[in-house]
């Protein structure tokens, strides 16, 4: 007897930021059984703009975002054991498949855009006068990204 158990529940980030809104879920659950494979897809076909990287996120009830994989529009380049990623650029849409799906795959799961900036960004700021000090650590081997939002 296999169980039938809820892999997604999607949730658009930051509703009302336009930002956030460039990149949405096609499907808001889907249901599967232990062994089944699962395929969640999210558009952006809103988004005008150049791509760096779009990204996965799981989020187990009570436990914040965790990172699962990002996927370059010409390619993945990390992922964990049964996810893979594909990007249609032509449909613009990005494919997140879990294989051999287990009960603890059930969670809610995000994707993200990461837009490449252009322009000079120099001149952008140049009447910014703020100072602050960041200092991180991480424990594993991975290549660090590190998002500054100004606002």
């Amino acid at each position: 007897i296999s169980t039938l158990f809820n892999v997604l529940r999607f949730y658009s980030p930051l509703p009302g930021n336009t930002e956030a809104d460039t990149i949405k879920p096609l499907s808001l659950s889907e249901n599967r059984h232990v062994g089944e494979s699962v395929n969640l897809s999210c558009s952006y076909k809103d988004y005008t703009g150049n791509i760096q990287n779009l990204q996965w996120y799981r989020q187990y009830p009570r436990s914040k975002p965790e990172f699962l994989l990002y996927i370059f529009p010409q390619g993945l380049l990390n992922r964990p054991p049964r996810f893979t990623a594909e990007v249609n650029q032509e449909n613009k849409q990005v494919d997140l498949n879990i294989s051999s799906a287990v009960e603890t795959d059930s969670a809610i799961y995000y994707c993200a855009l990461v837009p490449t900036l252009t322009g000079n960004l120099t001149t952008s700021y140049k009447n910014l006068h703020l100072a602050s000090m960041l200092q991180c650590s991480c424990s594993q081997d991975l290549f660090i990204y590190l998002f500054i939002f100004l606002q």
